[in-house]
């Protein structure tokens, strides 16, 4: 079952669902929540963004290949790609999934804000990073603030046994 408005608002009021900072009242949609994007960024280091030879994924992660940046903007060429972060840190129950998805007044300007890691596991409690590609035939500047991003909730039928929190490989980091 995807929750709708009403859903959210009553497991946010209930402090079954929770965010940091507490979400406006207009972030809340029909059946999601509109996620903003911080002024963090990860951009791909020169050595990696402009080089031919391949990079071997089994040896070298983004944590090697990015350097951080605080940015109130930021703008990517055609075919750009950055790391983002959401300002909203969720605190998910193990009831809930969530799926991230690209707002569409953004998509049809060629913002995609995840490639394909757009599931929010059952307990996650942490900001979600955002995959931001420009698939623009043109330079796009995106600004911290925006509501590019937005979450779809869904219930399990059953609470996970595995809370994203304690099992997740990187949640036990943050």
């Amino acid at each position: 079952m995807v929750l709708s408005d009403n859903d959210i608002r009553s497991a946010v009021k209930a402090g079954i669902l929770r965010f940091e900072p507490a979400l406006s009242p207009d972030q809340i949609g029909s059946a999601s929540v509109d996620l903003t994007l911080d002024g963090k960024y990860w951009v791909f280091k020169k050595k990696y963004a402009g080089s031919k030879k391949p990079v071997d994924l089994a040896k070298i992660d983004f944590t090697e290949a990015t350097e951080a940046h605080k940015e109130k903007t930021i703008t990517l060429a055609p075919g750009g790609m950055c790391l983002g972060i959401t300002r909203e840190k969720i605190y998910m129950p193990n009831t809930l999934i969530g799926t991230l998805e690209g707002r569409s007044k953004y998509a049809r300007m060629g913002l995609a804000v995840h490639v394909t890691s757009a599931l929010v596991m059952p307990g996650s409690q942490n900001h979600q990073v955002l995959e931001i590609v420009n698939f623009a035939p043109f330079p796009v500047t995106i600004h911290e603030g925006m509501r590019i991003s937005q979450i779809i909730f869904e219930k399990l039928e059953t609470p996970t046994g595995k809370p994203y929190a304690k099992f997740g490989k990187v949640a036990i980091k943050q």
